[in-house]
């Protein structure tokens, strides 16, 4: 088991129910939620002409590896409504791996740690809030 860091936003639709309905699908199939922040609203990064993301960041407790962590994320997000539109556009569900146990990656499909944490104030603030007590250590990244 690792653990992962994960950061979920919507900005489409009911976005308060969108968070729920990934919070459910992650812990039915990625793994148990071990904390999670409360939502927290943000502009939009890269595209700005686009509603506000509702963006919340869960740390779990996974079996899967990081790359079938990621594609089982990308079909959570497919389940819960995300339909194909552009980079950084808006979307009903998305869902981030900001941090993985043990792992450094920088491949085109898997960056990890996940880049938002040197671009994004808030996944900084999400990873200090749900780092704080265990292992990780997040002032080396």
């Amino acid at each position: 088991m690792a653990l992962a860091l994960l950061v979920m936003g919507s900005n489409l639709g009911n976005r308060k129910e969108n968070l729920k309905r990934g919070k459910l699908l992650v812990e039915r199939f990625a793994g148990p939620i071990l904390r999670e922040t409360p939502p927290v609203e943000t502009a939009p990064f890269g595209v700005t002409k686009q509603p506000p993301f509702l963006n919340c960041g869960l740390l779990i407790e996974t079996d899967h590896p990081p790359l079938e962590l990621l594609r089982l994320l990308k079909w959570i997000e497919k389940r819960a409504g995300r339909y194909p539109t552009y980079r950084w556009g808006p979307r009903v569900l998305d869902v981030d791996i900001a941090l993985y146990e043990g792992v450094k990656r920088e491949t085109e499909e898997l960056k990890l740690p996940h880049p938002g944490l040197k671009e994004r104030p808030f996944f900084r603030e999400i990873a200090r809030e749900l780092l704080s007590g265990t292992h990780f250590l997040f002032n080396r990244l």
